[in-house]
């Protein structure tokens, strides 16, 4: 691998483990509100468990993905899908007024009713939807990037499998040691989080373009997904999100309330972590 091979696919890898960052400090955040009624012990298992389930589904369906990417329609289902996603979070954050808050007190006291299991595998959904999001992202970047030479892993080559793999185990190292830096940098620049899933629909369209191209259809010259011109417009439009989401979110002033309650979050959030550490011991 050339030199210039090697620095096009440590830059993907680079993406990926900011995309993680973000999309792991969301998971994380969401899986304290979701375990904070338990006792702290039960509190440890059910994220404990969680992590187990993302660790098997995320490199379970990785290697599915990688002898069905060659397939238009998965192809397809995987662009529509990330799509669907930065426009469901667009919409209900700008147009339905819908903002990701704590649970308030009546939905908490709802919740102390749920058994262990119950939040267990309320646990397992929320890990199984984050693990779809960034493998589905981390594909479709890794896609497009020239052919290592390495050996075939399914349909993909062994250097674009490599970085996804790479960035999947980066994203779990991240929920487990940097998710607590992630949730106060998403608190103090609330535009990063709307600019990642702008970004996660960006990758849907680079998707699409990567199924147009497919030979089986052919609407676009196969060729062109690998064309730097294509290359340009996409990591040029890639780049203008990330700045306008650090730049134009501001920087956000806490209430005192606000920064309790985020200290709150953070606190749990640094807790399970800790203790997720020790059990991995």
């Amino acid at each position: 691998m050339d030199l210039a091979l090697l620095a096009e696919y440590g830059w993907v890898l680079l993406v990926l483990i900011g995309l993680e960052g973000i999309l792991a400090a969301d998971n994380a955040l969401v899986m304290a509100v979701m375990v904070k009624h338990l006792p702290p012990e039960k509190r440890k298992k059910a994220l404990f468990y969680g992590l187990g389930g993302a660790f098997v589904f995320r490199f379970g369906s990785l290697f599915a993905i990688s002898f069905l990417v060659d397939v238009w329609q998965v192809q397809a289902i995987g662009a529509i899908y990330l799509l669907f996603l930065a426009s469901n979070h667009i919409v209900r954050k700008f147009f339905l007024h819908k903002k990701k808050e704590e649970p308030d007190r009546e939905k908490q006291k709802n919740e102390k009713g749920h058994g262990f299991w119950t939040t267990v595998f309320k646990v397992e959904l929320a890990d199984i939807a984050f693990a779809v999001d960034s493998i589905l992202a981390a594909v479709a970047l890794a896609l497009t990037l020239p052919e290592s030479g390495w050996m075939k892993i399914g349909g993909m080559d062994g250097g674009q499998f490599t970085v996804v793999l790479l960035g999947g185990i980066i994203g779990l190292i991240i929920m487990r040691f940097a998710a607590n830096w992630f949730v106060r940098l998403l608190h103090r620049k609330p535009g990063l989080e709307t600019a990642a899933f702008l970004i996660v629909g960006w990758v849907g369209v680079k998707l699409a373009i990567f199924t147009l191209a497919h030979p089986a259809l052919g609407y676009l010259d196969e060729h062109f997904p690998e064309s730097k011109a294509w290359k340009i417009i996409f990591w040029s439009v890639f780049a203008l999100i990330a700045i306008a989401g650090w730049f134009l979110s501001g920087t956000k002033e806490e209430s005192p309330q606000e920064e309790r309650r985020e200290n709150e979050l953070e606190e749990v959030v640094d807790q399970e972590t800790r203790q997720m550490d020790r059990n991995f011991r």
